[in-house]
C-alpha cells in the first residue's frame, strides 16, 4: 500500500491514547519471506514464513500526564498492545500488535523542533488487522450493546479481539463480543470475553479456537455484576478469513 494521510487516524498504547502526539506512523509485517530457490531455476522463489510485525513512528516531546511520551521513554521491558485505528468510523481498518519497544531516539532539529522515533516490534503473533467495534473511544455509562458490524458472510477459522480500556469507575465491567446471523438474535462468542474490569487501564489480547465459527454480524457490548458509571474502551475484531493462519 502506499504512503497515504493519517489525518484523522487513531493509536493507542497499552490504555493511553496517545494520538495527539503521534506525528506518523507506519505499520508493517506479514510472513517473512523465506527463499527456496531449487537449483532448476533461474529466479528466486520464496514461500511464507512466521509471521512478522512492527509500528513504527514519531512522537512530538510533550511530557504532560497520560501523553506519548511518559507511555514511551521508560522503554519498558513487559508486552505492551498499540492498536492503530484507520480513521474513527465504526468497522473501518484497524491493526493491532502484541510488542516489545527496542528505541525511543530523540531528535532536535535546526529550528528547535524536538521529537523522537519509536519502534515497537511484534512478540508472539504478528501485526493483526482487523475492524473496529468501537467508533475509536467508546464511552459506555451503563451496559450497553453496541452497534454491529456486517462482515458479510460467517467463516469458521476463529477470530482475535484486543480491548484498549482508557478509563473505568464503578464496581466492575465486562467487556464481550457478540456475534449473529440475523443482526438480530446476538450471542456470546466463546472466547471473546475480556478479563473483568474493577480499576484502572489495561489492554488485552483474546482468542477463540482456530476452528470457531464466527457468525456474520458482530458486536462489542458491555455487562456488570455491580454496576459502573463509565468506561472509556476501544475494541478490535480480527475475524479470520482462510484456514490454517498461524501466530
Amino acid at each position: 500500500m502506499a504512503k497515504q494521510s493519517g489525518l484523522g487516524d487513531n493509536f493507542y498504547l497499552h490504555g493511553y491514547d496517545v494520538s495527539g502526539d503521534i506525528s506518523s506512523v507506519n505499520v508493517s509485517g506479514g510472513p517473512a519471506a523465506l527463499t527456496t530457490t531449487g537449483i532448476d531455476k533461474s529466479a528466486f522463489e520464496r514461500i511464507g514464513g512466521l509471521r512478522t510485525g512492527a509500528m513504527t513512528g514519531t512522537c512530538y516531546f510533550n511530557p504532560g500526564t497520560d501523553r506519548a511520551h511518559p507511555r514511551l521513554s521508560g522503554l519498558p521491558r513487559t508486552d505492551v498492545i498499540a492498536s492503530y485505528f484507520r480513521g474513527t468510523t465504526l468497522g473501518n481498518p484497524a491493526a493491532c500488535q502484541v510488542s516489545k519497544q527496542i528505541n525511543y531516539d530523540g531528535q532536535r532539529g535546526d529550528d528547535g523542533a524536538f521529537t523522537f522515533s519509536f519502534d515497537l516490534q511484534c512478540n508472539g503473533f504478528g501485526v493483526e488487522w482487523g475492524r473496529s467495534l468501537t467508533a475509536g473511544v467508546r464511552t459506555d455509562t451503563a451496559a450497553t450493546n453496541g452497534s454491529s458490524i456486517d462482515t458479510t458472510a460467517s467463516a469458521s477459522f476463529g477470530a482475535q479481539a484486543y480491548l484498549q480500556a482508557f478509563a473505568f469507575t464503578g464496581t466492575d465491567v465486562t467487556v464481550k463480543i457478540q456475534d449473529s446471523a440475523d443482526n438480530s438474535t446476538f450471542a456470546d462468542v466463546t472466547g471473546l470475553s475480556f478479563t473483568q474490569l474493577t480499576a484502572g487501564r489495561t489492554a488485552e489480547r483474546i482468542a477463540t479456537a482456530n476452528n470457531a465459527t464466527i457468525r456474520r454480524y458482530i458486536r462489542a457490548v458491555t455487562v456488570t455484576t455491580g454496576g459502573f458509571s463509565s468506561l472509556a474502551f476501544s475494541v478490535v475484531i480480527v475475524k479470520n478469513e482462510l484456514a490454517g493462519v498461524v501466530f
